[in-house]
């Protein structure tokens, strides 16, 4: 599986962003989408996961100003980012939990974005 992330980049404080992440590759079948974040000199955080419409998780700091959504049909999911703080400022990671033919279940990780956000 291959994860092509996108949509990151610099907005004032207040603002917003919306992260793409299209997810390729044959014999897979996604069990559990996510984005995680890494600030400088901070370890990888999970910031929202998505397993069906009904299960979603997020951190506590961005609850009620991040979405996480996924279209099925296009193997791609989303991070809408809303009222985006300073202390958003990370390079975000979007994961992917599948499983093989075998129903052997594995992470898949894109290359990261970055967003910024300036105060």
């Amino acid at each position: 599986v291959q994860l092509q992330a996108s949509g990151g980049g610099l907005v004032q404080a207040g603002g917003s962003l919306r992260l793409s992440c299209a997810a390729s590759g044959s014999d897979f079948s996604i069990k559990a989408v996510g984005w995680y974040r890494q600030a400088p000199g901070k370890g990888r955080e999970l910031v929202a996961l998505f397993m069906s419409r009904h299960n979603t998780q997020y951190a506590d700091s961005v609850k009620g100003r991040f979405i996480i959504d996924r279209d099925g049909a296009e193997n791609a999911f989303y991070l809408q980012m809303n009222n985006l703080k300073p202390e958003d400022t990370a390079v975000y990671y979007c994961n992917v939990k599948a499983a093989d033919s075998s129903l052997f279940l594995s992470d898949y990780w894109g290359l990261g974005t970055l967003v910024t956000v300036s105060s």
